[in-house]
């Protein structure tokens, strides 16, 4: 004999996997998206303005976690309503133009919505993060029809993806308890990957403009 409640567990997990799915779905548009945006400018036009791409998706457990912080009552159709970052998308670029170019090319993508964004490489957060972030809304196309599903997108160069990493892993060692100079000098970190950035593009740009003139 099935108990009620293994019946009523059984409910709720499908409804979380149902919801996981769906984000599922659209992390996958998104990311074919992405794919056949940068092989256009590979083949068509010569560049390669993206290294690499990261994925994720929040698992039930830090669903429920952050809507109960929030005071939610952690059900999937809240955090469909509430929550911007279940479904997420790191874009790692090679120079600091190139976060720009990705930018106006999925902006100009019919289908995807932007709900907002947050450009913290041209006004970075206090301890120096760096990265531009958008909120955009993909349909995805089920049997009963699509569902606009929200996926978080977050676009930086290599040496910002650098700090930011290390950054996150350290603020896990008593980050909060940490000497004053520690956070500032991590700081200074952040600024000397900006102008880390700042040099590399320069040099890209030289080579791009140079003409092969007799030294």
């Amino acid at each position: 004999m099935v108990e009620h409640t293994d019946v009523f567990e059984e409910d709720i997990f499908q409804e979380w996997h149902k919801l996981i799915k769906l984000y599922e779905f659209a992390i996958d548009e998104v990311y074919t998206k992405l794919k056949i945006l940068t092989e256009e400018l590979k083949v068509f036009y010569n560049e390669v303005p993206v290294e690499h791409i990261k994925t994720r998706v929040k698992e039930p457990r830090s669903i429920i976690r952050k809507l109960t912080r929030l005071g939610v009552e952690p059900t999937p159709e809240n955090a469909m309503i509430h929550l911007n970052d279940i479904a997420g998308i790191r874009i790692v670029c090679s120079y600091t133009s190139d976060i720009y170019k990705i930018f106006e090319m999925l902006k100009e993508q019919n289908d995807l919505k932007l709900i907002k964004y947050k450009d913290y490489v041209e006004s970075p957060k206090e301890g120096g993060y760096q990265s531009l972030h958008m909120i955009v809304t993909i349909p995805v196309f089920l049997s009963d029809g699509p569902v606009d599903v929200k996926v978080e997108i977050q676009i930086r160069t290599i040496a910002m993806d650098f700090w930011a990493s290390l950054e996150h892993k350290l603020k896990y060692k008593n980050y909060d308890k940490a000497p004053k100079h520690i956070k500032d000098e991590l700081l200074e970190c952040a600024h000397i990957i900006n102008d880390l950035d700042s040099r590399m593009l320069r040099i890209k740009y030289e080579i791009d403009n140079y003409h092969g003139e007799d030294e």
